[in-house]
């Protein structure tokens, strides 16, 4: 009995210890495919388009989980994705350009990982990847970020027993490929839905709004009137609409004007002019949690992102027409309109998303 009790206790001491290089290693059971579906989190959203064919799978979203936090696919092994995409900022930095692994700073913001699963416009702030595979795989070669090679990465993640188990899980063998760590990375940030915010159980009948939060609901989804002013609207829904508060569509939003553009964003992808200074419209979700704004991070609160688009819209080629039509007047925002506004955009918070233990590290 003393010697079960023994072995009992130095198994425990044994398990404990596994650290993540061993942990599966330390596993008895053998490792098999596993091809069991995982069930997005939809609530009151679409499905989103997928490939045809294309399955999430509980094995494919642990692995990419893993990866998202493997301080290992950088070149001196301090820096995962979750470093510059931070849960309890919604996946964000609150940095406005992020420091790389070797101490290199970037120079965009750092953009919130949330709901991606509805985005099938291309990915970064110029639309340079076409899938959130291929974006994944990106910021381990980018020498400002994790300033590493796949090959490199590969070579060290096969020295983890724990890592080839489990792509066995997820892809039936334990080759480690770049494909394959991208596709896991892509199905990890897919399962990453935030639909649980203040605004969602208002419009499910769960809550109210306060009155300062109704007021900025009907000015951000009212149109501008420049000859009724007493009618007129902030006009966000028309880049920041739909469920999402997005529209997946690249805009110059009147940051700058043409003489002083120093990133002329999508342009850099298309070559084409009339995409000179127009980056990804992102989604308002979590908004508060997420400073700083714009693709350079300039504005560190919500009062002057509204501020911005009330009286501060600089005119270039390629701005916006909607956000044109406001350079006469401004949008006419009272004191009280700007208040009502930004508590309305904090409604959009939410939460669970930023706790939720099946987005935090593994590890």
């Amino acid at each position: 009995m003393k010697s079960t009790f023994q072995f009992i206790v130095v198994l425990a001491i044994v398990l404990s210890s596994c650290k993540k290089d061993d942990e599966v290693a330390c596993e008895p059971e053998s490792v098999t495919l596993d091809e069991t579906p995982y069930e997005l989190n939809l609530g009151s959203f679409p499905p989103p388009i997928t490939p045809e064919g294309f399955q999430l799978t509980i094995a494919k979203v642990a692995l990419g989980r893993m990866l998202f936090y493997e301080q290992k696919l950088s070149s001196l092994n301090n820096q995962s994705c979750a470093s510059c995409h931070s849960q309890a900022n919604g996946f964000s930095d609150i940095n406005q350009f992020s420091e790389g692994s070797e101490g290199d700073v970037g120079d965009r913001q750092a953009m919130a990982v949330m709901n991606l699963a509805w985005n099938n416009n291309g990915f970064f702030w110029d639309g340079r990847s076409p899938s959130l595979a291929h974006q994944s795989l990106q910021p381990i070669i980018n020498p400002l970020e994790m300033a590493e090679s796949h090959a490199n990465v590969i070579t060290k993640l096969n020295e983890i027993q724990g890592y080839k188990n489990q792509f066995i899980r997820a892809y039936g063998n334990e080759e480690i490929t770049p494909l394959k760590m991208g596709q896991a990375m892509e199905q990890f940030m897919m399962t990453m839905v935030s639909n649980n915010s203040k605004y969602d159980k208002f419009l499910a009948g769960q809550t109210g709004l306060s009155d300062s939060e109704e007021r900025g609901r009907v000015l951000f989804f009212s149109e501008y009137n420049e000859f009724f002013p007493e009618d007129s609207g902030a006009d966000c829904e028309h880049c920041h609409g739909g469920f999402n508060f997005e529209n997946d569509l690249y805009m110059n939003n009147g940051l700058d004007e043409e003489s002083d553009f120093t990133d002329v964003g999508r342009f850099n992808v298309t070559g084409l002019e009339e995409d000179r200074a127009k980056f990804k419209v992102t989604t308002l979700r979590n908004i508060e949690l997420t400073p700083p704004y714009m693709h350079d991070g300039r504005f560190q609160t919500l009062e002057e992102v509204v501020s911005h688009y009330d009286e501060g819209i600089e005119i270039s080629p390629t701005l916006d027409p909607a956000l044109l039509a406001t350079t006469s007047t401004g949008l006419m925002l009272t004191v009280e309109d700007k208040t009502d506004l930004v508590n309305f955009l904090k409604t959009l918070s939410d939460e669970t998303f930023i706790s939720n233990p099946d987005f935090s590290s593994p590890f």
